[in-house]
């Protein structure tokens, strides 16, 4: 591989290669924690820059869509300026984008900073993945990925708490300023630490552009789709014009690439079985994983009525029984079959999220707990084991490529399970209230003491409920219903959760990492 250090691993001095690895983890972590934090603190931003409430989506829209045009190009920008070359690069950019974001006084501004640092943020998660199989020996793999692993999966857990803090603390400017030192620090010392290799120029000029621009088209109108259609309709003229123009430009893309002698894109690696079910499974645990840190800070914000900090605080759980497992998940890493350890981290993960499908208006963190428990627990080894899975039996050369799709996968399947998680809740919460109103009609005890109406009262009125009563009980109604429909979003996710483990048969076996 040309953009390899020749030298062997033996011959890599490892110190080097632990710090350099642990600056691009630190890169990583900061991109993924800036789309938490600032989700957290839109309402600040927009009164503060006085938005358009229908334009205010539009500043994590427009880090997404980079950020997933980003993702797969990371195997050509690997190969063009070298994997220390690029997250020097890519770092920088986020580090000078997150200043510009805070010195934004308009919207405009605000979404033109943020494009770019969703493009050079989207670089760094599959380049930590891909360093993971370049530049550690296979005995120290299953150590690389889980602090790749578990710094991935922590961000979106603390995002909510850091961005709540930072924001009733100081203002919403320090949610992009905190980005600015810890970046400059990674970078200098990813510059000092990780393999000097020369920049290769000749993959710049064989650059197919017409191929990058069906990617982009593909990718940015499938993402748009994804988030309107809950509140558009999936068969709006809107909606379906973005899926037919996603569909066509990716079907031209897909073409294209299998017929170039270099693709801007490998789409062979999808040929290997073992890279095709754990991109499967990768694709699954978006759902699970963007899903439920999506579903909690709607509960517990709109059910609730807890702030960001409140809400960062019961999200923790799941962080911290994740950093207990972790070591558990290493150790079984070097001795266990990566697709048994798939099938029972995807089975726990399903039942962990199943048992957030049973909560009423007044659940809270004591309800919350144990089911972020068991997902926490589980969450490493939905994650070491299928990229072992995915990416370890692959060549060198591939796997900057193969890093930048497996990673797609993943946001693709957050984007499409949290537009379905909004698509239940807009469908499902009026019909319920229905029902749940004919139920306390006809004197169903259960459905009063879900809703939280006292049993009395019900007995009282006898299943005839006045105007005055009606009044009184249509919030304690829309909140309920919002309750079921979140409920069957639950279900319906760990249902989808499930159904991964059944991909893993058509896998070949992988022998433990150690």
């Amino acid at each position: 591989m040309q953009n390899r250090p020749d030298l062997p691993h033996s011959a890599i001095n490892p110190q080097l290669v632990w710090t350099g690895f642990m600056a691009m983890c630190v890169g990583m972590f900061m991109a993924i924690l800036d789309v938490q934090v600032v989700a957290t603190s839109l309402p600040t931003i927009q009164s503060a820059l006085d938005i358009d409430p229908d334009q205010m989506s539009w500043i994590q829209t427009a880090y997404l869509i980079a950020e997933v045009v980003a993702i797969p190009l990371t195997g050509f920008l690997t190969r063009f300026l070298t994997m220390r070359w690029l997250f020097v690069t890519s770092l920088t950019l986020f580090v000078i984008a997150s200043a510009g974001c805070a010195t934004s006084s308009s919207f405009g501004g605000l979404v033109s900073w943020r494009v770019l640092q969703g493009f050079s943020g989207g670089t760094l998660i599959p380049s930590v993945f891909s360093a993971v199989f370049i530049l550690f020996p296979k005995e120290r793999q299953a150590v690389a990925t889980t602090v790749a692993g578990v710094l991935a999966v922590l961000a979106p857990t603390v995002g909510p708490i850091v961005g709540g803090w930072l924001t009733e603390t100081y203002s919403w400017h320090w949610l992009f300023l905190i980005n600015v030192l810890p970046g400059i620090a990674a970078a200098l010392v990813a510059l000092r630490s990780l393999p000097r290799e020369d920049i290769n120029t000749s993959e710049l000029r064989n650059l197919d552009g017409l191929s990058l621009v069906l990617m982009a088209v593909s990718l940015a109108s499938l993402e748009l789709a994804l988030k309107e259609a809950p509140t558009s309709g999936w068969i709006s003229v809107y909606i379906v014009t973005l899926l037919c123009l996603s569909t066509a430009s990716g079907c031209a893309f897909v073409w294209r690439s299998l017929h170039r002698t270099r693709p801007l894109v490998d789409l062979d690696n999808f040929r290997d079985r073992n890279f095709l079910t754990g991109s499967i499974l990768s694709f699954v645990l978006g759902i699970g994983l963007f899903g439920s840190v999506y579903l909690m800070p709607v509960f517990l914000a709109f059910v609730r009525g807890h702030n960001a900090l409140e809400i960062g605080m019961t999200m923790l759980v799941t962080g911290t029984a994740q950093l207990v497992t972790a070591p558990i998940a290493v150790a079984l890493e070097k001795r266990v079959d990566a697709r048994l350890l798939s099938a029972a981290g995807f089975t726990v993960f399903a039942i962990g999220i199943a048992m957030s499908g049973f909560q009423d208006p007044r659940s809270d963190y004591d309800a919350m707990f144990w089911p972020q428990v068991v997902r926490g627990a589980a969450i490493m080894f939905c994650l070491l084991p299928p990229t072992r899975l995915a990416l370890g039996r692959l060549s060198p050369d591939k796997v900057p490529d193969a890093s930048g799709l497996f990673n797609l996968m993943r946001n693709l399947g957050g984007a499409i399970g949290i537009a379905l998680i909004d698509t239940i809740i807009y469908t499902r919460s009026e019909p319920i209230g229905r029902t749940l109103l004919a139920r306390l009609q006809a004197g169903d005890t259960d459905a009063a003491t879900f809703i939280g109406v006292p049993l009395q009262a019900i007995a009282d009125h006898k299943g005839a409920l006045d105007q005055k009563t009606m009044a009184m009980l249509d919030p304690l109604l829309q909140t309920a219903a919002t309750v079921q429909a979140l409920n069957e979003a639950w279900i319906v996710m760990a249902v989808l959760t499930g159904c991964a483990i059944l991909c893993l048969p058509f896998a070949r076996p992988v022998a433990p990492a150690e």
